[in-house]
């Protein structure tokens, strides 16, 4: 989702001083293997991406990467430790080395991707901006909101998405800014704003946590692109490679029929060369990414495959009821396409 002219402002002058001012790119690989474990970034709460559980523990799709990129740089999935950041923290808390990967539902846009020192390591969501209102307030559209109050959360592109979008359709509004999205949720909640605005993912995430979610509804304008995926620094490809290719891998095995139930047995049977390729049965396709040769099998296994992860987090036997959509396979009628491990 986003970012704020403060993020920018410090991206600007750490340019103007070189790119020094940021953690140095490159052997990140080595230093991650020489602490023990991943430190990941992940937001400060959100439903079926990351949040803590009853016992503390951080779960939703967003972690569950960073714990596949665990299982597969050291075999073991739960060697990650979990940062909470807000919208105004994240980049520079990936930017000063504080986290190894960013994984917190972050839009993959061009002014991240080339001038904040940054790189996004592939697509874990496809999403959009839309919004939540209370049924009383009676529309059914987006076009309906003419004069409406509307929260957004600081620090991310939903500003710049909603201004365009009302502009564009001749429509005024006033906006609340908050710091975070639990206080985005809470002002709707209350009466302060008609209308709530993020990625739909995000607002079916704070629909569930309201006290009466079936009061809500989310409209059916989508007003933007919103790819969200794990971001890395720019300048170290051993790492970049990694990262990228634990999701390729995860979506891979969900296309093969790889799940977390049948990965060893196939590991040692099949009779599949792409299977075979990608369960390291055959050839030395880790060596190239200097990760062991049962990689693909440690994620699936531990963690899951793409499909396993996304139901497991964001389904229709979740609280957020999230259908698969764009997010399904290529092959599914879905854009969720991986490039083979050969």
């Amino acid at each position: 989702m986003k970012m704020l002219k403060s993020t920018l402002a410090v991206v600007t002058a750490a340019t103007a001083l070189g790119i020094s001012g940021f953690a140095q790119a490159g052997a990140t690989l080595d230093a991650v293997q020489k602490k023990g474990f991943v430190q990941c970034g992940v937001s400060d709460g959100l439903p079926g991406f990351s949040v803590p559980d009853a016992k503390g523990n951080i779960v939703g799709i967003d972690a569950d990467v960073c714990r596949a990129v665990a299982a597969a740089v050291f075999g073991d999935a739960k060697k990650v430790k979990f940062s909470q950041l807000n919208a105004k923290e994240r980049f520079t808390a990936l930017q000063s080395g504080e986290v190894d990967v960013l994984s917190r539902n972050t839009t993959w846009t061009s002014s991240r991707d080339a001038g904040m020192g940054l790189v996004f390591a592939g697509v874990t969501y496809y999403d959009g901006i839309g919004f939540l209102v209370n049924k009383k307030l009676g529309v059914s559209s987006a076009k309906e909101l003419d004069g409406a109050t509307i929260c957004i959360q600081a620090g991310t592109t939903t500003e710049l998405n909603v201004s365009d979008y009302f502009r564009a359709n001749g429509l005024k509004y006033t906006p609340i800014t908050f710091d975070t999205s639990d206080e985005s949720a809470k002002s709707l909640e209350s009466g302060r704003c008609d209308v709530l605005t993020s990625d739909k993912s995000q607002l079916y995430a704070q629909r569930s946590k309201l006290a009466a979610p079936t009061d809500y509804v989310v409209l059916p304008e989508t007003i933007s692109k919103e790819p969200l995926g794990p971001v890395v620094r720019k300048g170290d490809e051993e790492w970049f490679s990694i990262v990228k290719w634990t999701l390729f891998a995860m979506l891979n095995a969900e296309e093969m029929g790889i799940t977390s139930k049948n990965v060893e047995a196939e590991a040692k049977a099949t009779k599949n060369p792409d299977v075979g390729r990608m369960l390291g049965a055959d050839g030395e396709y880790g060596k190239d990414l200097k990760l062991p040769k049962d990689w693909v099998v440690q994620i699936v296994k531990q963690v899951g495959n793409y499909g396993e992860v996304f139901e497991k987090n964001l389904g229709k036997e979740t609280p957020l009821q999230i259908d698969r959509g764009l997010n399904a396979l290529w092959n599914n009628g879905g854009i969720q396409y991986a490039p083979p491990v050969r």
